[in-house]
């Protein structure tokens, strides 16, 4: 199993944000009510997040089983789940303070730019068939039913290779470093929950 803690977390960048929830986290006592309407936001999240990363194959094929049969960004929106469970955990006035910060900033900056960049990178690996991917399959909101390309009998190039294991697989999941994400989210409910009960200080 791969190491769930990624050194490139750490660096100088995202000092503040460790501040903030540091200083969140020690300082502000959420209520029972709040973290009952969080908690199943960043499980949601967390799972949603876990299915993908087991399908997930990066660079060697175009991922369409699992739950990219249903849209083409499931960790996105599995860390917009997360994200805004915490938010509505904080409880309170400070809630609309984080959601008012994540949301802007992951609509109006982070997405878009890692859309783009992925978008291009797979349509010029894999030309007319991430079009018919992307055509079919939308970003974050899923389809009612699985898609499944009515073209994938056709041979693929050795470039583009069809996608041939639709099994979720632990190593994926590793490899795709989704277990620092589980022990994070672990992490902070239990701190939230230990604050929300009273059963820390």
């Amino acid at each position: 199993m791969r190491n769930p803690v990624r050194l490139k977390n750490f660096k100088a960048r995202f000092l503040p944000l460790y501040v903030i929830g540091l200083v969140i986290l020690a300082t502000y006592s959420p209520d029972a009510r709040s973290f009952g309407f969080a908690a199943p936001l960043w499980i949601a999240g967390t799972l949603l997040r876990g299915w993908g990363a087991g399908h997930l194959v990066k660079n060697d094929d175009l991922t369409t089983t699992g739950p990219y049969a249903y849209l083409r960004h499931p960790l996105y929106l599995g860390t917009i789940l997360i994200g805004t469970g915490f938010a509505i955990a904080i409880g309170g006035f400070l809630s609309v303070l984080a959601l008012l910060a994540f949301w802007p900033w992951f609509a109006g900056y982070y997405f878009p730019r890692k859309e783009e960049v992925e978008s291009s990178r797979l349509a010029s690996r894999y030309g007319e068939r991430f079009d018919r991917y992307r055509t079919a399959v939308p970003a974050l909101w899923p389809r009612w039913t699985a898609w499944s390309d009515a073209s994938s009998s056709i041979p693929e190039s050795d470039e583009a290779p069809a996608s041939g294991d639709s099994k979720w697989r632990l190593d994926r999941y590793s490899d795709n470093n989704e277990l620092g994400t589980l022990l994070a989210v672990m992490i902070g409910g239990v701190f939230f929950g230990l604050r929300a009960f009273g059963w820390a200080a």
